[in-house]
């Protein structure tokens, strides 16, 4: 099932497609794309299910993002999230090199980008998660998390590298020249950080942030917080007519929709990955969601409709290369060849 999910995830014309400069998806759109990598398998869910396992993954990476020592440290996280999805797939050496060939994409991209830079992808990442507070029981214990869904920020620790333990004030004059100091006590317990994390291929990220948070077994659920009358608010706006929503899907429906999910052979039927204790409550959950909060995912199927399948297939002929390819030609290459080979 991993495999699956990751071989699907880090596709070669989807990274391509991700790495594209472009305006930040929607949510539904990304709830969309979510929904399509999380059933790229054999594994199903259902609504409640998918709707909890959506919300952990945006509470968890919003915390990440919000708790970063500095903007460029994003980046940390990501390596770290790309360590992790490698250790999954250690024993498949062809999927492990398209990871590889992401995690090098995303270096050439980003390690040459000034803070200035790396502060406005933070800043515009926070304003897509402001109005999710959605309470996840393991940041309530851990106290990072406040009983309205609000994220507790840090007031100990190490520093941001680069930056100095706050405690000390310079004054200088018109020439440059430190004339006098002055020191003032702080609330917190600041430390200087030892190293910085590395930014390379293979390191130590020295940032745990990304890391993953379940090594610690323990009983994980979310909660519908009473601030969650704000993300409710905001639901009911991404209800009304988008002029680009059309674009945007059509887009999703190009990328996505030629990867049909190979149906499990024999009297095979799957399985079900449900997120609940017991499926009466996984049924009680979907049943009280409230309809405002319950995420409309659109399903695209273009390859079962004949004219969505030769608009399909005209989109990919575009999309092949005029050069004739090697037999040697890395399988799953081609958005389709990769879906066939699964």
């Amino acid at each position: 099932v991993m495999n699956d999910i990751i071989t699907t995830m880090f596709n070669k014309k989807f990274m391509e497609e991700l790495f594209k400069p472009q305006d930040l998806y929607s949510k539904k759109a990304l709830r969309t794309v979510y929904d399509r990598l999380a059933h790229a398998s054999i594994m199903r869910l259902n609504q409640a299910s998918m709707d909890k396992l959506y919300d952990l993954m945006t509470m968890a990476f919003k915390y990440q993002v919000l708790l970063c020592p500095r903007p460029r440290d994003i980046l940390l996280v990501t390596f770290n999230h790309l360590d992790a999805i490698k250790d999954f797939i250690s024993d498949a050496p062809g999927i492990l090199n398209q990871v590889d060939e992401t995690f090098r994409r995303l270096i050439e991209t980003y390690n040459c980008l000034s803070d200035g830079e790396f502060q406005l992808i933070r800043q515009t990442l926070l304003i897509f998660f402001q109005d999710m507070h959605i309470r996840v029981s393991i940041f309530l214990k851990d106290k990072v998390q406040n009983s309205n869904g609000r994220f507790v920020l840090p007031i100990s620790g190490p520093v941001p590298w680069g930056t100095e333990v706050p405690g000390l004030i310079r004054i200088f004059n018109h020439k440059g020249v430190e004339v006098k100091r002055a020191e003032f006590t702080t609330a917190g317990n600041y430390v200087t950080p030892q190293r910085e994390g590395s930014f390379e291929l293979y390191g130590d990220r020295v940032l745990k942030l990304g890391t993953n948070m379940y090594s610690v077994t323990r009983p994980v659920e979310t909660h519908m917080s009473g601030s969650s009358k704000n993300l409710a608010s905001q639901a009911k706006e991404n209800m009304a007519p988008n002029p680009l929503a059309k674009e945007e899907l059509n887009f999703l429906a190009r990328l996505l929709g030629g990867l049909d999910i190979q149906k499990p052979a024999g009297g095979e039927t799957g399985f079900r990955l449900n997120l609940f204790t017991t499926d009466e409550e996984e049924e009680h959950a979907a049943q009280t969601r409230p309809e405002e909060l319950s995420y409309k995912v659109i399903n695209i199927e273009a390859t079962q409709e004949p004219g969505r399948r030769a608009e399909l297939s005209r989109i990919l002929g575009e999309l092949e290369v005029a050069e004739p390819r090697p037999d040697s030609a890395e399988k799953g290459e081609d958005l389709l060849a990769l879906m066939d080979g699964l």
